[in-house]
């Protein structure tokens, strides 16, 4: 399995787009492009047999074989409300996915004049989605255009989480903190859309929340230990980092180590019993997106950091957690930033199943993956 994958690797860089190089601490890598003319990728995920699927925002997914290139548009996908940051999220191939052929979707599910974060599964046909259905909506929805949050995550046990941004209330508003609303919040449901009996608050007025305090969580993955980690955008400075805990309060808007965009205090400060600090936070803020822990397959230098794509200043943001940061009040970890004219505004980044390192950036409305060497 091991060599079939390694050939696999050999052919699809001799097949792919062009080559570039990136300087990491561990000497160049190389990044090579295996899609482009994307309008605002959003979202990535592998296929069993090699393939990839991209969100665009305006409500596209398009499948890629495994030499990326050309990607066929696929038929099915739901309407989006596709207004300042709403359209389709996130796509998750889940782990049963050669048995169930499902794939899910996130997106801004239009309703009322506006929309609301929701997602849904449908089968993967040869021509795209088949029998999609949208499995669960939040009920509270906007005109607003804002913080949607919107990323998918399967867990260990096969429950998923998504995340939920406040949909652009403001320092004012405190609907991240009111636990009968889902605004900055993260959601834990089943597959098909029901509440878990062992979520927080089961029998509550918004039983489906998982974690509450959030701004705008726009990437999440699971750790090694099975652990839920997010990165969300703060205000002026203030993007942070969080180790999601069941029931747990992360602080927004009444902790936070950003400012507002006057420059004026949020909040009662930076820390406060009943909220959870942030293990990373950065300043000024990066606007981050997407979220990897690495397991150090290609590079073993980088086994348990974390990686997230930086929207404001066109890199990649890597941490590790074993060396400190230095952050006042929470420590933080060391950052290597990675950056090139391939990473303008990277909005997803993700580890195949090879161990390579691919990233959406944006700004190029590309894929790109990173391999060792040049």
């Amino acid at each position: 399995m091991r060599i079939r994958s390694v050939f696999a690797l050999i052919a699809a860089i001799l097949s792919a787009g062009p080559l570039h190089a990136l300087d990491t601490s561990l000497g160049p890598v190389t990044v090579t492009q295996m899609a482009s003319d994307l309008d605002e990728p959003w979202g990535l995920a592998f296929l069993p047999d090699g393939g990839f699927l991209v969100t665009e925002r305006n409500g596209n997914l398009l499948r890629y074989g495994a030499d990326g290139g050309d990607g066929q548009r696929l038929t099915g996908v739901p309407e989006v409300f596709a207004e300042g940051q709403g359209g389709l999220f996130d796509v998750l191939v889940p782990r049963d996915f050669t048995e169930s052929g499902e794939i899910l979707l996130s997106f801004a599910l239009p309703a009322g004049g506006g929309g609301g974060t929701a997602f849904g599964a449908g089968t993967l046909g040869p021509e795209g989605i088949e029998d999609f259905r949208v499995l669960w909506a939040m009920p509270e929805v906007s005109g607003s255009g804002r913080h949607f949050g919107g990323r998918l995550v399967e867990a260990p046990d096969g429950t998923i989480f998504l995340t939920i941004g406040d949909r652009g209330t403001g320092p004012e508003g405190l609907d991240a903190q009111d636990a009968a609303s889902h605004l900055g919040k993260i959601v834990r449901l089943n597959r098909d859309g029901t509440v878990p009996a062992d979520n927080p608050d089961p029998g509550g007025a918004a039983p489906a929340v998982w974690s509450s305090g959030h701004r705008n969580p726009q990437g999440a993955t699971i750790g090694a230990d099975g652990a839920l980690w997010v990165n969300a955008h703060g205000a002026q400075g203030g993007d942070e980092v969080d180790r999601v805990g069941k029931g747990l309060n992360y602080g927004w808007p009444v902790v936070t180590y950003g400012r507002d965009y006057d420059d004026s205090a949020i909040g009662e400060g930076t820390a406060k019993d009943g909220t959870e600090q942030p293990v990373h936070y950065w300043d000024p803020s990066i606007a981050p997106s997407g979220h990897m822990i690495y397991s150090g397959r290609l590079w073993p230098e980088w086994s348990g950091d974390h990686f997230a794509g930086s929207l404001k200043f066109d890199l990649i943001s890597r941490l590790d957690p074993g060396t400190p940061g230095g952050l006042p009040g929470v420590g933080g970890w060391a950052e290597e930033r990675l950056q090139s004219d391939e990473t303008l505004r990277v909005r997803d980044i993700r580890e195949a199943p090879d161990g390579s390192i691919w990233f959406l950036s944006v700004g190029n409305g590309a894929v790109y993956r990173i391999t060792p060497g040049t």
